[in-house]
């Protein structure tokens, strides 16, 4: 298959799985904390990556593996929990696209301590997606004021770590498979997690608790197909395409997690929607204009 056909059909699948995500970690908080949540679903990707990657690590040299320690922690460590932690206050759909503003960190980042070159064009699609961002938070806290927006801020940090992943991955680990830096990313970050999950009292209270053992079922596919399969593919991407381009499947996802959320019964009104759409003009801005490393 050509490389641009590659892209794309990877681009399509992770909007799909990435936004049915977010209404599964929605169902897992039912019956997890947000540090269960987040503590399991790295246990058990690494678990899975482990199984059909570790004979990859032997490629991953000791320079290499300081990136990937970084990109790890970043990536596939802190998000799982800020996730989770925002869902607590926040619908899932809404935090779909604060989610999209991956993209626009992406560029930044990239801009100012990667090298990257970004047209004017760019530029104001970055201060037109963050001018959504405001728009979308203060309509969402008027027309849902039982939810507090400023949880937004933990979504906001993982797409910064997402946007730091992105460009360490294409500048210092592009020499490396996909599967290796996934398995590799998650094999650092899967024992303080696992610590986490046993401090929280989750082995002690899933064997007589109905509900962990509901909220299980939502954590295994959140933690296959969402975390494990869906970075491999991602990291794929990033291979076959440019940062920005892999950090844009940030803005079909919302649309995936939107009908999710609405089938569900969440409210989305019109300046919600019209904070979204600004956000969605200003990462199509930045991905209109060509970047080069």
């Amino acid at each position: 298959m050509k490389e641009s056909n590659r892209k794309w059909l990877y681009y399509v699948l992770l909007s799909l799985v990435w936004g049915s995500s977010f209404i599964l970690i929605k169902k897992a908080l039912i019956g997890l904390t947000p540090l269960q949540l987040g503590g399991l679903r790295i246990v058990i990707a690494s678990s899975f990556l482990f199984v059909i990657g570790y004979k990859s690590i032997r490629n991953i040299s000791l320079r290499d593996w300081k990136w990937i320690t970084i990109a790890g922690f970043l990536s596939s460590f802190f998000p799982p929990f800020l996730f989770a932690l925002a869902q607590t206050e926040i619908d899932s759909g809404v935090t779909s696209i604060f989610n999209s503003l991956a993209p626009l960190f992406t560029t930044l980042v990239g801009a100012l301590l990667f090298g990257l070159l970004i047209k004017k064009r760019q530029v104001l699609g970055v201060c037109i997606g963050l001018l959504g961002t405001i728009l979308l938070i203060a309509a969402g806290a008027e027309f849902n004021p039982d939810q507090n927006y400023w949880y937004a801020i933990f979504i906001i940090v993982s797409a910064l770590g997402y946007a730091f992943n992105i460009n360490i991955i294409k500048k210092h680990l592009a020499h490396l498979s996909p599967l290796t830096v996934t398995t590799g990313s998650f094999g650092v970050v899967v024992v303080p997690a696992l610590l986490l999950v046993i401090s929280s009292g989750f082995f002690a209270e899933v064997g007589s608790n109905i509900k962990m053992q509901e909220a299980l079922m939502y954590i295994v596919l959140l933690a296959v197909l969402g975390t494990a399969v869906a970075n491999i593919y991602f990291n794929k991407l990033i291979h076959v395409s440019s940062p920005v381009f892999a950090a844009s499947v940030t803005y079909t996802i919302p649309l995936i997690a939107l009908l999710w959320g609405v089938l569900d019964n969440e409210k989305f009104n019109v300046y919600q929607l019209g904070g979204g759409c600004i956000i969605l003009i200003g990462v199509y801005l930045v991905n209109s204009g060509k970047s080069r490393s």
